[in-house]
């Protein structure tokens, strides 16, 4: 009889340590925290996770500006690089003219269209010493609507654009 009650006791003790410990995992396991979002303009997702770690490397880019000399092709931000190109015209009927600056003629990797809607390239083409820094994309056979134009730098990063085509 003193057995079967240690026993009862001993299960009893097995459950409340099993309890506690799920208990524990699941305050300290599970928690939540704070998730960061960003968007660049074209509304394209450039990250998501905690606000934690893109705030940390920011901080780390800062620091890295301030520390080491950064050449101006690689400090270019998105900013200046829309004001070195020439988009017209827009809204766009048949061509599109492209023109761009010598600066970022040696940063864009290659230039491409696609239509809002769709998820089908409509228009690529590698940047190349023989463009001369213009392209022009025959727009007339193109649907109307909204357009999305993507510049890949050599470094990786996308610049994108909307373009209205009626």
């Amino acid at each position: 009889m003193q057995k079967v009650r240690k026993l009862k006791k001993l299960l009893i003790m097995r459950k409340k340590t099993l309890s506690l410990f799920t208990f524990v995992i699941g305050i300290f396991g599970y928690c939540q925290s704070s998730v960061l979002f960003e968007y660049d303009e074209a509304g394209n997702q450039k990250y998501r996770g905690p606000a934690l770690f893109s705030k940390q490397s920011s901080d780390n880019l800062d620091e890295n500006k301030k520390t080491s000399s950064v050449s101006p092709s690689q400090a270019m931000d998105e900013k200046t690089f829309w004001k070195q190109i020439r988009l017209y015209p827009v809204p766009v009927n048949d061509v599109l003219t492209i023109d761009w600056t010598d600066e970022l003629d040696q940063l864009i990797e290659s230039v491409s269209l696609y239509q809002h809607s769709t998820v089908h390239w409509k228009f690529q083409q590698q940047n190349a010493p023989n463009l001369n820094k213009q392209i022009k994309i025959n727009m007339t056979g193109y649907d109307w609507g909204v357009y999305v134009l993507h510049f890949t730098l050599k470094d990786g990063r996308i610049f994108s654009r909307n373009i209205t085509k009626r």
